[in-house]
């Protein structure tokens, strides 16, 4: 029987059959004595019984009184703001099981205490980065502004500002949705409509996407790969994430440097590969490339907002596949993007 597993239980019923027990012992030793007092010494044995069976669960139950006070003071500490409140249950038996259980939940409850500091900790941080990320190009607008103001009869500097002015009004634009894509995939509402695709025509895309900053910077781009091979992917998402990747590795190559997209298909998995030559990852940065707003001290693009890298991870991972990056200073960067193969 459970109800006995607690060995204070146990005992408790001990003391109440030893008393039981002595009691008929009792009753028999009078009865063979004097067996003509037989009601008077029933009823002695009978007092002695109770007696006896009344300090036995006093005894039990003042001790189970003292166990529960005490678990209560753990429960209003625990309520006071003490998260280190525990109530004793290093016993057996169905009481301590409950006592076990209450101290799971206080756990699971810090638990959610601290994910839920952390939370707010990240969404301060999140609202300071995008407020330092919004801070440049505004205050660009407000200098181009006056500029413009100042200059409105001179033609040629007002072109050249409101040109400036398109490209500060692009990077907030890019940051506000990049911003929405990676809260959207946070909140877990985007669904992956996948459909068989050809890689050879996403990857020359992708390619023809950047083939004119390419030349303007005198920098190629090159593709590798299977051209018959098909893919069970998001074509817009996926495309998504290669276009943030190239961008990054173009943003990080020179003049006559060359960024190659290469994929390989085995039977569980394809493998794309965005190489460059250009100037690598210090290996300081390398390990928070995917942190949200991470820029490093050592990096000489200061256009970017952090998030393309952190927006491909995400997309990524929504198709149950994993990036990483593998990079040597000086001589170039590799992004690896595994993702299971379906079809």
């Amino acid at each position: 029987m459970k109800i006995l597993a607690n060995h204070k239980i146990k005992a408790l019923f001990y003391k109440i059959l030893l008393s039981m027990i002595g009691f008929s012992l009792l009753f028999a030793a009078f009865m063979w004595l004097e067996p003509r007092k037989t009601v008077f010494y029933m009823g002695i044995s009978a007092l002695s019984m109770g007696f006896l069976i009344i300090a036995a669960c006093y005894g039990y139950f003042k001790e189970q009184n003292n166990i529960m006070e005490n678990a209560v003071e753990q429960i209003k500490e625990y309520i006071s703001g003490s998260k280190e409140a525990r109530i004793e249950c290093q016993d057996e038996g169905e009481l301590y099981r409950l006592f076990h259980e209450v101290n799971s939940l206080v756990s699971i409850l810090n638990a959610h205490i601290e994910n839920e500091g952390k939370a707010k900790e990240f969404l301060k941080n999140t609202i300071s980065d995008i407020s330092h990320q919004l801070k440049t190009p505004l205050a660009a607008l407000n200098i181009y502004n006056g500029i413009l103001q100042g200059e409105a009869e001179n033609l040629s500097i007002v072109k050249e500002f409101a040109v400036l002015s398109e490209q500060e009004l692009e990077r907030i634009e890019t940051l506000v949705q990049s911003l929405l894509k990676i809260s959207k995939f946070d909140a877990g509402t985007i669904v992956m409509e996948k459909t068989p695709e050809n890689i050879f025509e996403m990857m020359e895309h992708i390619k023809k996407r950047f083939s004119f900053r390419a030349r303007q910077e005198g920098k190629e781009i090159l593709l590798s790969g299977d051209e018959s091979a098909d893919f069970i992917c998001d074509c817009n998402w996926l495309m998504e994430a290669m276009a943030n990747i190239v961008k990054n590795a173009l943003d990080h190559t020179e003049k006559g440097n060359s960024v190659w997209i290469e994929w390989k298909i085995s039977a569980s998995f394809l493998q794309i590969a965005v190489k460059d030559n250009g100037s690598g990852i210090h290996p300081e940065d390398l390990y928070y490339i995917f942190k949200r707003f991470y820029r490093s001290r050592y990096s000489k693009n200061t256009q970017g907002a952090g998030l393309g890298l952190p927006l491909a991870k995400s997309i990524v991972e929504a198709h149950g596949g994993s990036i990483s990056a593998d990079s040597t200073l000086g001589s170039g960067t590799t992004f690896y993007i595994n993702l299971p193969f379906l079809l």
